[in-house]
């Protein structure tokens, strides 16, 4: 870890868990550069192994703040996050003679049991979370997403990074991972209130330069109420959305494993559910402040969390140190190392699709071929590396390698 403070340009301390200042790109550099000079930053901001620029605040940023919230600090999939569940299933039934051809099958019955994409169910789903939603503050709002529209989106992956993955962790057990968030619902909840909060800040003359692109919104103002609310509501929604697919993955797998590999008594051994782009109320240096994590999970003392890497290479399931210098935070993931356009432009299918192959990877499943590239582990930080920087902040406590995957 190093600590950026110069005279002049940064009115708090950024501690960054990298080797040295030249592992930060420019356009990540300039956005911690404006989020130390926030008037409201409590203590320092931190920068996560896995950092990269993003809208407003890097990727792999965490920002406490007092007295004021910022949806752009927490991003537009509100709640995004892993799932993950451990198995006594060996891997090797399906390395073997016919599973090879069973994973595949598993795949497909996966893609047509869980919309990808932009796609959501024909029909409204079971929903515990928004079953108990009630009334919610400014609901009808134009811009804000009708609890109605949850109920068709509650169990579906999305694009981008999300992903369904099948591993094999060292003990050669069968684990599974789902990565997705709160979809379109957050998404509408973010862009909603990233909004009211930028009108808010000119009508009050803000301090904060515009271009910062990091509006805010005081949380004892109506609006501020209101988007904690909503944001609470789009963290559990995204969590139940990660718990219902991982429930059908589940299921799935277990009936082909029972029924065409014979192996019958499936038992699991860990469960971890955790978001990475939310704000929360904690208590740190001894006082209670808002901790946005915007690609970071939170790693408290004995806490496990999940830092996936990119498909075909490795994931890591942790244990928190409780680093009080990081606010208790850690990286969530690998982090990109270039654009997804970038990496089409580099990057053929061809290219990506033989790679997993020879990664030892059994079946993909992808519902646009022509955006393989974009999730090529060539695109992303060296997972191994990430996790070097990060033994400050975490434990590993398994180590686990695409086998099977999904992409959106």
């Amino acid at each position: 870890m190093f600590t950026i403070f110069e005279r002049g340009k940064n009115r708090f301390p950024i501690k960054v868990w990298l080797r040295d200042v030249g592992d930060l790109d420019e356009g990540t550099m300039q956005q911690a550069t404006n989020l130390s000079n926030l008037p409201f930053v409590f203590k320092h901001v931190a920068l996560m192994p896995d950092c990269h620029s993003g809208f407003g605040m890097p990727i792999g940023g965490v920002l406490p703040t007092t007295d004021v919230i910022i949806p752009n600090a927490v991003g537009v999939d509100i709640g995004c996050g892993i799932a993950f569940v451990s198995t006594n299933i060996p891997v090797e039934l399906l390395k073997e003679g016919k599973g090879p051809k069973v994973a595949q099958r598993m795949v497909d019955e996966i893609m047509a049991a869980v919309p990808v994409g932009f796609d959501h169910h024909p029909k409204p789903q079971p929903s515990e979370t928004l079953d108990r939603a009630g009334r919610m503050p400014l609901a009808g709002d134009p811009g804000l997403p009708s609890i109605k529209e949850g109920y068709f989106q509650i169990g579906t992956l999305g694009g981008g990074n999300h992903f369904i993955e099948l591993q094999e962790d060292e003990h050669g057990c069968l684990g599974i991972m789902v990565h997705s968030g709160s979809r379109n619902f957050g998404y509408k909840v973010a862009g909603h209130f990233n909004k009211k909060a930028k009108e808010l800040n000119r009508k009050e003359k803000s301090p904060v330069p515009p271009e910062y692109d990091l509006a805010y919104l005081p949380v004892e103002h109506e609006l501020g109420q209101a988007y904690i609310k909503w944001m609470n509501l789009s963290l559990d929604f995204a969590r139940e959305n990660r718990a219902v697919m991982l429930s059908k993955v589940k299921e799935i797998v277990f009936k082909r494993v029972q029924k065409e590999l014979g192996f019958k008594d499936i038992s699991l051994k860990m469960e971890v559910n955790a978001h990475h782009n939310y704000a929360a109320r904690e208590r740190h240096f001894g006082e209670m402040v808002w901790v946005h994590r915007k690609g970071a999970i939170r790693a408290g003392k004995g806490e496990l969390g999940i830092v996936p890497g990119a498909m075909g290479s490795y994931s890591y399931i942790v244990e928190g140190l409780g680093n009080e210098e990081a606010f208790s935070s850690c990286s969530h993931g690998a982090g990109r190392a270039m654009g997804r356009r970038e990496a089409v432009r580099r990057f053929s299918v061809e290219e990506v699709e033989e790679d997993l192959v020879r990664q030892g990877v059994l079946a993909f499943g992808r519902r646009n071929r022509r955006e393989v590239p974009e999730e090529y582990r060539m695109a992303y930080k060296n997972i191994d590396e990430v996790m070097q920087n990060s033994l400050e902040l975490v434990r590993p406590v398994l180590r686990l390698k695409t086998l099977v995957v999904i992409k959106g």
